[in-house]
């Protein structure tokens, strides 16, 4: 990702900021990365990732994978294919417990190479940065606003790049 600096924190009032800072956050993405989601149910993750389908210009509205586990779309622009995850359910109960993570995500039999592709998991912590040397952890806060004004609707979304290794 070239264009978002490799740590950002923002406040989003609303779904559709949060959806805009998924777009702007897609901007810098490219074929082979991986996003990881983390935060509390309702916290914005699908409404986030509905903005990082719009800015990669791919194809399928983007609904939860908890029924799923995974949803694949494509670009209509000749860029990377999104594929959207439900890691929890993907691994079983988000223990590990030595199941292998790209293994699974084989399982699935998509019909592109995860490295041809943005993969956005949500719940995917401790489990899907197992595939890859890099990737970009995308957590949402929606606490902290609600305890300074208990009116507010409000969601933290902090990133930042790691590494494995």
């Amino acid at each position: 990702m070239q264009d978002c600096p490799s740590a950002h924190t923002s406040r989003c009032e609303t779904s559709t900021d949060t959806r805009q800072l998924g777009k702007k956050f897609a901007a810098g993405l490219s074929a082979g990365d991986v996003v990881i989601l983390d935060g509390p149910l309702g916290a914005g993750k699908t409404t986030f990732t509905q903005g990082i389908a719009e800015g990669l210009q791919v194809r399928g509205k983007v609904t939860s994978p908890t029924f799923v586990i995974a949803r694949q779309h494509r670009s209509t622009v000749g860029g990377p294919e999104l594929i959207h995850v439900d890691a929890y359910r993907l691994i079983g109960d988000g223990d590990s417990g030595g199941t292998d993570p790209v293994g699974a995500l084989d399982s699935l039999d998509l019909d592109t190479d995860l490295m041809d592709a943005v993969v956005v998991a949500e719940w995917g912590g401790g489990l899907v940065e197992q595939i890859t040397d890099s990737y970009w952890l995308v957590t949402f806060d929606r606490t902290t606003a609600v305890v300074a004004d208990p009116d507010s609707h409000a969601r933290i979304i902090s990133w930042q790049r790691k590494h494995t290794g």
